[in-house]
């Protein structure tokens, strides 16, 4: 076991670490105000068909109309609608039952599905279908079938659901697959239950960040999981009583006075991951940008020279980049197409031995990919499933003083990065009062949304939080002064 996750818990936002032999692997953040929306089920209500685009918008009660395109449909499947286009499947007007595969990203609204997929913690429950799939993840083909055989006699006769079996359940009991099956069939009765209203509206949620720690993240290799609040650690501890119980062991409450991701160096590893470049120990570095079409990597030899010889250092860049590059797509969340431009390379067997090092690296990787060997360019054309906003999505915005050719951190990222601050501060100093200099926009945001948190935050520590706005600031820039 050489793995550790971390739950930072605010009343703002949740934030956790994935930390492996030392070093942070993974970064997941949820905020409240806007938690996302993959997995979620809606009863839709088809507002436009466009049979141009071979998609239509459909209303599921958000502010933004969803995207339902043709490939999604799940009766196209079906021998009787193989062939129709999306106008004789949809018409407006027209309720259909959809869950959320992407969130909204920028402009673009979500995408939808017709097919559902309910996730529990050793099975994933597909009620269209009747199939048993198997994760690509559990490679032992004896097995695979075994798995295979075990849920076919485990499934009630008549069954006209498929599933698909998780990694985790890999070593599972009878009684553990069984209490997934259960679980997942009176889920499933009940979203078809308040779908019988046919109103746009949420019929499913998916689990918050805390939970799905729980069910996605935790493993054999899984040491321990720290959490530090108390509340939610009750909480995580008694969903895994009820739908986990070999893991309860493994969750632990974090009372120290120093901020568990302080501790980590968590902080550091977020500030790292905004930046656009990345240092390689050789003293090579990466030159990550992020655009709306596509993500490039760039790699640079930098001050590296090698012992032997000029293609033996671009070599040896390259092999790190690959291990680094791999890294940085989880920490920082990034999807869609990635093109990654490593040093041009001569010899062939330097270019096979660091792509394997580069689909090695990507095996820890949750997130489906696909990779593609060199170009005649030299360049590796690769995508990663994009599900989710990155992290620089959610933790910046464009920056109105450079016009967009970089980004800043939102005001909103500073007002929790500042109510962090008073409580680390709060726990070192016994100060009468704590005072916030900080820029209009921020001060602006702590007097309306954040007016709230800020109380709570002065209620917990018994201390006054007085508000001055620094007209020379800019949105980054803030101070902390204890009185």
């Amino acid at each position: 076991m050489n793995c550790e996750i971390l739950v930072n818990v605010t009343p703002q936002e949740t934030r956790v670490a994935v930390v492996e032999h030392g070093a942070v692997q993974e970064l997941h953040i949820e905020r409240n105000s806007s938690r996302g929306i993959v997995g979620n089920i809606y009863n839709g209500r088809v507002t436009r068909v466009l049979p141009g685009m071979q998609s239509a918008f459909v209303d599921i009660g958000l502010e933004r109309a969803a995207f339902l395109h043709l490939a999604d449909i799940w009766r196209l499947r079906q021998s009787e609608d193989a062939e129709k286009p999306i106008e004789k499947l949809l018409h407006e007007g027209k309720s259909v039952l959809v869950q959320v595969i992407k969130d909204t990203i920028g402009t673009k609204g979500a995408r939808l599905s017709t097919q559902v997929s309910i996730a529990g913690r050793m099975l994933v429950y597909l009620p269209q279908v009747s199939h048993i799939g198997i994760s690509q993840r559990i490679e032992d083909e004896t097995g695979r079938k075994l798995l295979r055989e075990k849920l076919k006699h485990l499934l009630p006769q008549g069954e006209k659901g498929g599933f698909i079996v998780r990694t985790m359940a890999e070593a599972a009991t009878e009684q553990d697959l069984l209490s997934d099956i259960k679980y997942l069939h009176k889920l499933w009765d009940h979203i078809k239950e308040k779908s019988a209203s046919g109103a746009p509206g949420l019929l499913y949620q998916d689990l918050t960040l805390s939970y799905r720690v729980l069910r996605d993240f935790v493993d054999d290799d899984t040491a321990r999981v720290l959490v530090d609040s108390r509340e939610t650690f009750q909480k995580m501890n008694g969903f895994a009583r009820v739908y986990m119980a070999n893991v309860i062991g493994r969750i632990h409450h974090y009372a120290g006075e120093r901020p568990l991701f302080d501790l980590y160096g968590v902080e550091d590893e977020i500030e790292k991951s905004l930046a656009r470049r990345v240092e390689l120990k050789s003293g090579g570095y990466l030159i990550i940008d992020q655009t709306e079409a596509l993500t490039t990597v760039d790699v640079n030899t930098g001050g590296f020279i090698g012992v032997r010889s000029f293609d033996d250092t671009i070599f040896k860049t390259n092999l790190e980049a690959a291990q680094v590059i791999a890294r940085q797509l989880r920490l920082r969340n990034l999807g869609g197409i990635i093109i990654i431009d490593f040093i041009d390379m001569e010899n062939e067997e330097h270019k096979n031995a660091v792509l394997g090092e580069f689909r090695k690296s990507l095996t820890r990787d949750r997130t489906h990919m696909t990779i593609n060997g060199f170009t005649t360019l030299g360049l590796v054309e690769m995508t990663r499933k994009r599900m989710r906003e990155s992290l620089a999505h959610i933790l910046c915005e464009t920056c109105p003083t450079c016009q967009g050719r970089s980004k800043i951190r939102t005001a909103q990222t500073m007002c929790y990065e500042i109510l962090r601050e008073i409580l680390r501060e709060s726990r070192q100093f016994d100060a009468r009062e704590f005072r916030i200099l900080a820029s209009q926009q921020v001060i602006d945001l702590f007097l309306d949304e954040e007016s709230q948190s800020l109380a709570q935050l002065g209620d917990f520590i018994a201390k006054p939080i007085s508000l001055q706005v620094e007209a020379s600031y800019t949105q980054e820039q803030y101070d902390v002064i204890l009185m």
